[in-house]
């Protein structure tokens, strides 16, 4: 134990990997091209079935929790493609009517940047003691996190979708407070929703999708 205990040390200060380490933070199966593409198909149609599920629900919803999941579990690339694509076919295929096209513009970015989000947090929590994906997500500071993550995120899409909105509609800024005030319930309901869903449910199926891939 001694020797293995020095051996560890020499290695570490070398720059070398420890291979137990490597295998909790490496996947063989990710590095599969074909597989990527299927791990993208599979969140890109999760994230706009999920959508049409809970679209008669107003403003809840488990689009963003995919989408930013999808990042965290693919990386940056992949991210932003999954959000693109679901929100793309989500968006414009809407079952309550197709979104015109500075909203659905907007909703592209938004949800674009919502993949690469996924993917900078992985990257952020990576460097942190207290992630390990191999043990309970569910402490304080990872809920917390990502908790914080859900409601900016939601807060951002309702504040510049509505001023999209009235910008494409009435042509004047003038009347965004009043529209967004007058939504405040929903708003409330959205960002509520997605901030629970941040909390309880991704870090439980980024253990699970992390024990399926690693």
């Amino acid at each position: 134990m001694e020797l293995k205990s020095k051996a560890k040390k020499a290695s570490e200060s070398l720059g070398v990997i420890d291979t137990e380490q490597e295998g909790v933070n490496h996947s063989i199966l990710l590095e599969r091209l074909s597989f990527r593409i299927a791990l993208v198909s599979t969140f890109t149609a999760l994230a706009i079935v999920l959508g049409y599920l809970l679209a008669y629900i107003p403003n809840i919803e488990l689009f963003t929790l995919t989408i930013f999941l999808s990042g965290f579990i693919l990386g940056k690339r992949d991210g932003i493609i999954v959000g693109f694509l679901s929100s793309f076919i989500f968006c414009f295929f809407n079952p309550l009517g197709a979104s015109p096209l500075p909203l659905l513009t907007f909703q592209l970015i938004h949800y674009s940047m919502t993949g690469l989000i996924g993917a900078l947090t992985n990257d952020y929590l990576k460097k942190k003691n207290f992630f390990n994906p191999n043990e309970d997500l569910y402490i304080f500071s990872i809920i917390s996190i990502f908790g914080v993550l859900g409601a900016l995120i939601t807060t951002n899409f309702q504040i510049i979708s509505s001023l999209v909105h009235v910008l494409s509609y009435f042509g004047t800024i003038n009347e965004f407070l009043p529209y967004f005030l007058t939504g405040m319930v929903f708003t409330a309901i959205h960002i509520i929703g997605n901030t629970l869903g941040f909390v309880f449910i991704l870090p439980g199926l980024i253990q699970l999708i992390n024990k399926l891939l690693y």
